[in-house]
């Protein structure tokens, strides 16, 4: 049973629910450019900056919630969230090396933003 905020425990995470997640080419590129990032990196849903609307973006960000991908910390006017590096890790032990090895250059060399919105 997922936790207060949404989140799957690692033995709850379902592997057909974590690859729908990544399906999707912004839901790849955004777990893409966390794995570019320094572990436990947390940031806005805004810094990614994607080319949809702020209630696509959300609903994109409660879709890697929900699959266990994320992890989202509220912080009163705003959320941030984490990649759960290590729980996907042990649970699906390769996974984020693939996604690394298929994201695109520009995601995997690089953060998304010089600064944080």
């Amino acid at each position: 049973m997922p936790d207060d905020e949404g989140h799957p425990r690692p033995d709850e995470m379902d592997l057909r629910t974590v690859l729908h997640a990544l399906a999707d080419p912004l839901r790849f590129a955004v777990i893409a450019r966390f794995l570019a990032e320094p572990e436990d990196t947390a940031r806005t849903c805004a810094y990614f900056r994607l080319p949809v609307s702020k209630s696509t973006t959300s609903h994109h960000f409660k879709v890697m919630r929900e699959a266990g991908l994320l992890r989202m910390i509220d912080n009163g006017n705003s959320r941030t969230a984490t990649l759960r590096r290590r729980e996907i890790d042990a649970r699906f032990p390769g996974l984020l090396d693939l996604v690394r090895a298929e994201a695109p250059p520009a995601d995997r060399d690089r953060p998304a933003a010089e600064e944080e919105d």
